[in-house]
């Protein structure tokens, strides 16, 4: 069984044989696998009239536990993005009832980001259709296979995660 990377690792194994292309085939069916779960991501949180954005904020608050707070310093932590984009989208998360600004207890002058019961209805609900849409796109590996699979990209995610530092 072939796939539309083998076509392509073929194609360079003719015009440039010299070449290692192992890691190639690997990362190009990476990239082609996270386009898929993009598209399958984009259309579970939809049905919940969410970004992916928005679930990955509200999921960071969720799973901070109760009482559902972040400051926002750890928000950009849990979440990769700069301060004036989570400003932005803390804004936008306020504006749609999913979050409150609070003051810090300890720290007068911090704020923290709280989950509201309307923003944790509906990550769990997106969740859940994340969670059902995910193992649709696995097929019928077997645990053991996924248990493999996620083994191996630990390993190169914590390559990757070592080379950056």
């Amino acid at each position: 069984m072939q796939d539309e990377v083998d076509e392509l690792i073929a194609a360079w194994r003719r015009e440039r044989p010299d070449l290692p292309l192992e890691p190639m085939a690997l990362w190009s069916r990476v990239k082609r696998l996270e386009q898929y779960l993009d598209m399958a991501r984009r259309s579970a949180f939809a049905e919940h009239g969410l970004e992916i954005w928005e679930f990955d904020v509200l999921a960071a608050l969720r799973r901070a536990g109760d009482p559902y707070h972040l400051t926002p310093g750890q928000l950009l932590k849990e979440t990769h993005v700069t301060s004036g984009t989570m400003t932005n989208r803390v804004d936008r998360l306020v504006e749609r009832g999913f979050v409150v600004r609070d003051s810090h207890p300890v720290d007068g002058r911090g704020v923290l980001v709280v989950l509201t019961e309307q923003g944790k209805l509906r990550v769990d609900a997106a969740l859940d259709s994340l969670l059902a849409t995910e193992e649709s796109l696995l097929g019928s590996l077997s645990s053991e296979r996924l248990e493999r699979i996620g083994d191996d990209l630990r390993v190169l995610l914590l390559a990757q995660a070592a080379a950056q530092q």
